[in-house]
Formats: structure tokens, C-alpha cells, sequence
């Protein structure tokens, strides 16, 4: 990222931000790169002061920026440029708001892709088969092993037996890592459809957040607001058999620095730290390949939980809620996705359709 002489605002901004909007992490470092990206444009022009930043020369920025970004990327950069300037007027450091009237870029209105509630149940069934799957080979593995030396331990010699259970207890260990792995990603994806979460709040959760009386998870959602989230009963096995089986093989494999730090992560990566956003994203569009679905991302897992939820019948505000919706407009796109689904439905099955 490129550095500017207004880097000093730009420091001043994001703090403000952090402390009386309370906005994510991920928002206030794309607000950064964003504003710095603007500055730096300005200042490659000769720009020396905010206040000769003008209008025209906004609307100019916008009109090289909007070459290589989408619009969506286009608004938030918009809204960031808006919020500086508005602040550096309010805090007298500018005298006066030159994006008071700048527009932000209309963003079409797309319908959210989601899995159908059969493609969603065939995506879990696949990941709870592979977890029997290995369960078998890491069993039965082991058991042919003892069967197999017990049968010709007469004709080794000692040697030969101690230079055979190396290997033997590596492929054990190898074995037992795939069985935890499959058994974090079954709970994964069973709390991802759900509860609706988002792929950020499911890596930051902690053991501590779940409550197995009541069935129900404390999420920390967007600008550190928390919520209650309940789950059903194939998530809490799930996460049961994750949590008393594949967590210690794969915390086993930590070292004593990594140990420390993720001690209380509720989803460990391979080399036992707290899971992070890439893995998971991984996890899920490895099991959509595996269970033969459209490829799809965690953010598409909410969005079916939430569009299966609204067709079982749930009121709006009750998914609002669900999903840390801070407004009811977003949660309402679910509805039409139900709609259209419903039309589809209509149209294949009514006679006068």
C-alpha cells in the first residue's frame, strides 16, 4: 500500500471510526487502503492540501477507479471518501465538505444464489459418510495391522518387528488426522446451514460459546455485536464427536507457542492453531465438489439457511435476528429468492401454469 503525506488523517479517521462506529476490522482496513489509494491519486497531481481537493476532482477519481472495480466495490469506496471528508469539515481541518454531494454508485439488485433443500441435505449427508468412512479405515486399519503381525511375529526376528512399527505408528497418526480433519468439517458445515453464520464469526468462536443445555451459540457478529443463534440436533452431534474426538488428535499436533493461542478456538487447521477464513472457505468447496452440488461458498450456506428457514415458515424479524441483520431490507431479499423458488415450483407442477 502506498503511503501519502495525509496518512496522518487517514490514522486519525480509522481510530474515530473504531472508536464511536464500531466497525469490523476488515471494514476499517478497507477503509484505509481505500482513502489511501484516493490520496495518493490526488497527490500524484500536485494535491499538497485536503483543501484543494474539490468536486470535479472526486467525480474524477471516481472515474478512473470504476475502470477495474465493480460497483459494489465502488460504493464502499465511496461511502469511505464521504465519511473522511465529512469528518475532516467537522473537526475543522478542512473548510468545507467537498463530497458532501457525491453520489455512490447504484448496485443492481441480484437475488442471492442458495442450495436447494435437497442439495443442502445431500452436502451433509456426504460430509457425515466421510466421516464414518474414515472412522472404519482408522479402526479397521489399526485392528489388520495386529491381526497381520500377530499371525507371522513367530518368524521375525526382533529387529525386524522394531523397524516395522515406526511406520506403523506414523500411518495410525495419518489415519487418526483424517478422521479428526473429516470430523471438523462435518461440524463446520452443519453449523454453517445451521445457524447462518458468517464464515468470520464461525473461525473466531471460542469452545466457551456454545451452550449444549439450551442449544445455542453466542455469536460476535459485525462491529462486535453479539447474538444467540440456535442450532439442531445433527449440529450439536456434530460438533459433540468434533469436540471429544478430532479436536485433541489435531490440538495434539500444536506446538506449545500455537497451543497457547488457540487454546480456547473452538476449530483447529491441521497444524492445531485456530482455524483461519481460507480453510474454511476451502472446506466448504471441497465438500460441494465431494457431494456433487453447485460450487459454493460459506456465504452461500447462509444464505440457503436463511431462504429454508423463511420457507419453513419463520417470521422475518426472527431471521433478522438470526442473522445480525442490523436492517430488516437485507433480510427481506430472502423472501424474494422464496418467491422465485415458489414460481419455479408453480410452474413445473400446476397443470395452467
Amino acid at each position: 500500500m502506498s503511503s501519502t503525506q495525509f496518512d496522518g488523517d487517514i490514522d486519525s479517521f480509522v481510530s474515530y471510526l473504531k472508536s464511536n462506529r464500531g466497525l469490523s476490522a476488515n471494514t476499517l482496513k478497507a477503509y484505509r487502503a481505500d482513502l489511501t489509494a484516493c490520496l495518493h491519486l490526488f497527490e500524484l497531481r500536485g494535491v499538497t492540501d485536503l483543501n484543494e481537493i474539490t468536486l470535479d476532482d472526486l467525480r474524477s477519481w471516481m472515474a478512473v477507479e470504476s475502470r477495474d472495480h465493480a460497483r459494489s466495490s465502488m460504493a464502499r469506496k465511496t461511502v469511505a471518501v464521504r465519511g473522511f471528508f465529512a469528518w475532516t469539515y467537522e473537526h475543522g481541518l478542512t473548510t468545507t465538505d467537498p463530497a458532501a454531494t457525491l453520489m455512490t454508485p447504484s448496485i443492481p439488485s441480484t437475488l442471492p444464489a442458495v442450495l436447494t433443500e435437497s442439495q443442502a441435505e445431500q452436502l451433509l449427508d456426504v460430509a457425515e459418510h466421510a466421516v464414518a468412512t474414515n472412522q472404519y479405515k482408522d479402526d479397521g486399519g489399526a485392528a489388520a495391522a495386529s491381526v497381520s503381525g500377530s499371525g507371522k511375529a513367530a518368524d521375525k526376528s526382533a529387529d525386524t518387528v522394531h523397524r516395522s512399527e515406526a511406520p506403523a505408528r506414523a500411518d495410525k497418526r495419518d489415519n487418526a488426522r483424517v478422521t479428526a480433519e473429516s470430523q471438523r468439517n462435518a461440524a463446520i458445515l452443519e453449523l454453517l446451514y445451521a445457524t447462518g453464520i458468517r464464515v468470520a464469526e464461525l473461525v473466531s468462536m471460542d469452545i466457551a460459546d456454545i451452550d449444549f443445555s439450551n442449544r445455542t451459540i453466542k455469536v460476535t457478529g459485525k462491529g462486535n455485536k453479539q447474538r444467540v443463534v440456535p442450532f439442531g440436533l445433527p449440529a450439536q452431534r456434530a460438533l459433540e464427536t468434533w469436540l471429544e474426538q478430532g479436536r485433541p488428535v489435531l490440538a495434539r499436533t500444536a506446538t506449545d507457542a500455537v497451543k497457547s493461542r488457540a487454546a480456547n478456538a473452538l476449530f483447529l487447521g491441521a497444524r492445531g492453531g485456530r482455524i483461519d477464513q481460507r480453510i474454511a472457505r476451502d472446506i466448504v468447496h471441497r465438500a460441494a465438489r465431494e457431494a456433487g452440488v453447485p460450487d459454493i461458498s460459506p456465504h452461500v450456506l447462509r444464505h440457503s439457511a436463511a431462504t429454508h428457514i423463511l420457507d419453513g415458515g419463520a417470521d422475518l424479524r426472527e431471521v433478522q435476528e438470526m442473522l445480525g441483520h442490523s436492517s430488516l431490507k437485507t433480510t427481506q431479499r430472502y423472501t424474494h429468492v422464496s418467491i422465485e423458488q415458489l414460481k419455479n415450483r408453480y410452474g413445473q407442477a400446476f397443470p395452467r401454469a
